[in-house]
């Protein structure tokens, strides 16, 4: 599976999806199009990267009663709402619920492909953010449980013989389990450390040796 971005227009008016393909298309983004919004659920891949333009009124499931079933899988893809309609509390619920925006037909081209290369990198950004987790509880459960000890120590800004003093273990031993740390979080010095435990979170400290 390519990593390009997919921009996915789901409308049932196929003039307008023809027209929406070829604007998205003309400037190199790849494009996949439903006529129903349930077609897009059941093929839908959280892997893939991308953006949905939707449609708001559709038969069978509407727009946001496909975004609200996304949200309730956990989804994150971005979604663009086109309406024919200036319908404002409409969407001011939908851009409550998550959207990424509200486009109301007409629309020019320029306005249509802004909207789709924010949305894109949204998408982006939340898959590196993603990813950075993913690694940092991957570097998290490597170490024991007196390593994470000391780490909470650490991240708290305690000095050495502090922990030491707490956890009731040698001042060389909080030293050994200091760098046995930093070697395994892949930092090199204390405020990468406490940063990157802060920005992607640490698990509680535990108790046993």
């Amino acid at each position: 599976m390519s990593n390009d971005p997919i921009v996915y227009v789901v409308d049932d008016d196929q003039a307008m999806v023809e027209s929406l393909s070829w604007i998205i298309e003309s400037v190199g983004l790849r494009v996949k199009t439903y006529i129903r919004a349930q077609d897009f659920l059941d093929e839908y891949d959280p892997h893939q990267p991308g953006c949905i333009l939707l449609d708001v009124r559709m038969p069978g499931m509407s727009g946001p009663e496909l975004q609200l079933k996304l949200n309730e899988q956990g989804a994150a893809l971005p979604i663009i709402f086109i309406s024919g309609h200036g319908d404002v509390p409409l969407a001011v619920r939908v851009m409550k619920a998550g959207a990424a925006d509200f486009l109301t037909k007409p629309f020019n081209d320029q306005i249509l492909l802004e909207s789709i290369n924010k949305a894109l990198r949204i998408d982006k950004n939340h898959r590196e953010k993603q990813q950075e987790n993913a690694q940092a509880e991957a570097k998290f459960a490597l170490l024991s449980p007196r390593e994470a000890q000391v780490l909470q120590g650490i991240v708290a800004g305690k000095q050495n013989k502090v922990i030491s003093a707490e956890l009731k273990i040698s001042l060389k031993t909080v030293e050994a389990h200091r760098a046995s740390v930093m070697k395994k979080m892949s930092v090199k010095s204390v405020p990468e450390l406490v940063k990157l435990v802060l920005t992607n979170g640490a698990q509680e400290p535990l108790n046993e040796d």
